[in-house]
């Protein structure tokens, strides 16, 4: 538990974090959330959850990223000019999952909880981790893309990166479960493309054109398959099947029109009200989880408008 003395100091000078009022009351509780950027409809979603919690418990958060998921350092520097106003706690979604070590480890011996979401890091210093289990969602993007392809053929995965624990866990968990459950399909290529539509869409065209056999293409975020979809339209690639990850406005219009089969939806107001809830537990001397798990599901042109999907659609 954190003293009084300890929460009022956490108020002071924070205007330097984005939305951040002039002024606030002193005994104000203070939770700052760095997330992994602002360009997905997905952070907006996670955001709208952390508000809502936020509300509920009578705590002020703040809720930034950087302007794109490749900038590992500027999050460090959210990271770091969040902990130097000595929040109660702080929520943050690693873009790199060992980068940010040093700095949460100076939190944790400050006193300050540290909740992870959507992306966690190679570390026990988070008290908690609301996030997706990941490593099962691509497990079943993997069994649905089988499914289309007969059990056999050729896939590509273009993936957002290799740094972050999302990118990991989702590029390993479909192709693991590629290598042991269906050992007629080939991955012909990984490749990566920073979560960025306009990068992810090159990439694609790039293994399109390598491979003009392909049978499927796995995007492991929003901009990674909405780059895949572009790119197969762009290109003409009929009989290419698209599997992706998330449910931004782009997808679901696909996966209506047909050009993406499926992608899986994870449930991002649910990770954000998770961790101000857990933040709060956490600076209250709860004991919580090592993993809180918000779910996920998958959805496709026979399931998008049942109302169990419709509730965690962000788009």
């Amino acid at each position: 538990m954190l003293s009084r003395r300890t929460l009022v100091g956490a108020m002071s000078a924070s205007i330097v974090l984005a939305s951040a009022p002039a002024a606030f009351a002193q005994d104000e509780i203070y939770i700052p959330l760095i997330s992994k950027g602002f360009q997905h409809q997905f952070w907006q979603a996670v955001k709208a959850g952390a508000d809502q919690a936020a509300d509920e418990y009578g705590v002020r958060i703040t809720f930034e990223g950087p302007d794109n998921e490749t900038m590992v350092d500027r999050q460090i520097d959210m990271l770091a000019a969040a902990l130097a106003n000595k929040p109660a706690a702080i929520g943050f979604a690693a873009l790199d999952s060992q980068a940010a070590i040093p700095l949460l480890r100076q939190a944790a011996d400050a006193g300050i909880p540290v909740v992870a979401f959507d992306s966690g890091v190679d570390s026990d210093i988070p008290v908690a981790t609301a996030t997706t289990d990941n490593v099962a969602a691509a497990a079943l993007a993997a069994d649905k893309m089988a499914e289309f392809l007969g059990g056999e053929g050729k896939v590509a995965v273009v993936a957002h990166d290799q740094t972050s624990r999302t990118g990991i866990d989702r590029r390993d968990g479909f192709l693991n479960q590629m290598a042991s459950a269906y050992p007629k399909i080939e991955i012909v290529s990984v490749q990566y493309g920073a979560g960025d539509q306009l990068q992810s869409t090159e990439v694609a065209k790039a293994i399109l054109t390598a491979n003009p056999d392909l049978g499927g293409m796995f995007g492991t975020n929003e901009g990674s398959a909405i780059g895949v979809v572009n790119a197969v339209r762009e290109m003409g690639s009929e009989g290419v099947t698209i599997i992706g990850y998330d449910s931004g406005k782009a997808q679901t219009d696909a996966i209506r029109e047909g050009l993406m089969a499926g992608a899986i939806t994870q449930n991002p107001v649910g990770i954000g009200y998770e961790t101000v809830k857990a933040a709060v537990a956490a600076m209250n001397g709860e004991e919580l989880p090592a993993i809180i798990d918000t779910g996920f599901y998958y959805y496709d042109q026979s399931n998008i408008d049942d109302a169990e999907i419709q509730a965690v659609l962000y788009d």
